[in-house]
């Protein structure tokens, strides 16, 4: 993968610890893991913002693109067919720009459901695993949507959220309508929305004065999304919380970013958080996953120390 590509969107599987898949403005690739190498897949999307990949099939994948339309694989990514979505809109009025898929999220309640969202353009919803697909936006108050997660609720059923540029909806009636949700927080821009990886009703909530923006809040609910709280992350901040990363694997460890490039770290599920030492550049996905021993077998540029002048024993003259 070329250096200077902006990776839009990262995915992997347990089933699957091998393989890892990211969307990028150069198209889709896949990392795999034994040799340490990226591999552009051959498709017809040039760039690609969003990737799942099937639970149920970890060789099936639904990727989403700029402009915005629907394409799966089922052979992990080496051949691509469209997927009809009537009346998508490919352009935006609203920024005069093109649109974008910027998540898909396979329902974990509802097996043959998957959603999207589209910036600008709606939620879409799918209950034939993504064959086709109906938008879904009665009640939003802004179609620049951003962020999906399926809560499962108590006693059965499910709450659907949906982040906008205008703030988080929330649905209880699988998307046939959608209510605006109070949030603590000055700034109505949401990002990522995604439930602790243990089912226990945490959610996390990314939020910021727009992007970049100089300013953001990491919320939290206790309650399966129904009110939130400030998770206090370490501050202050420099721009919009932007991605939260969970996995099953540990529920507990969590990491969250800022859309300038603050990262940070949480080992008891969000209680607490540690702000990292590296600053990166603009950050757009955020992705860890558990590898079992022996999958990695080859060293790469990521897992290679790298020492500083100090530490290499050079002293200025």
């Amino acid at each position: 993968m070329y250096l200077e590509a902006r990776v839009w969107s990262l995915a992997s599987i347990p089933a699957r610890p091998e393989r890892l898949f990211a969307g990028t403005d150069m198209g889709i690739f896949r990392w795999d893991e034994p040799t340490a190498r990226w591999v552009r897949l051959p498709s017809p999307m040039e760039d690609v913002w969003a990737v799942a990949i099937d639970p149920a099939n970890p060789d099936r994948l639904i990727a989403g693109t700029r402009p915005a339309g629907f394409w799966q694989s089922r052979d992990a990514g080496e051949n691509w067919e469209a997927m009809s979505a009537p009346g998508i809109s490919q352009f935006s009025e609203v920024n005069m720009g093109p649109t974008r898929v910027t998540q898909i999220l396979f329902d974990p309640v509802d097996a043959g459901t998957v959603w999207a969202g589209v910036e600008i353009g709606s939620v879409y919803r799918s209950r034939d695993n993504g064959q086709t697909w109906e938008r879904k936006d009665q009640g939003l108050v802004s179609g620049d949507v951003h962020g999906l997660a399926v809560i499962p609720l108590p006693g059965g059923g499910k709450a659907v959220l949906a982040t906008t540029n205008r703030g988080l909806h929330r649905s209880e009636n699988d998307g046939e309508s959608w209510e605006l949700q109070s949030l603590p927080s000055p700034w109505p821009y949401t990002r990522g929305v995604v439930p602790r990886a243990d089912n226990s009703g945490v959610v996390f909530l990314a939020n910021g004065n727009g992007p970049p923006g100089n300013d953001g809040f990491l919320l939290r609910s206790r309650d399966h999304g129904r009110s939130w709280e400030d998770a206090r992350l370490p501050g202050p901040l420099d721009s919009t919380v932007w991605c939260i990363a969970t996995d099953a694997s540990d529920p507990m460890l969590v990491f969250v970013c800022t859309n300038l490039g603050e990262l940070f770290r949480s080992t008891d599920g969000g209680e607490s958080w540690q702000r990292l030492p590296h600053v990166f550049g603009e950050l757009r996905a955020l992705h860890w996953r558990r590898l079992p021993a022996g999958t990695r077998r080859a060293a790469h540029s990521v897992t290679r120390p790298t020492l500083k002048a100090a530490q290499m024993g050079w002293a200025p003259a």
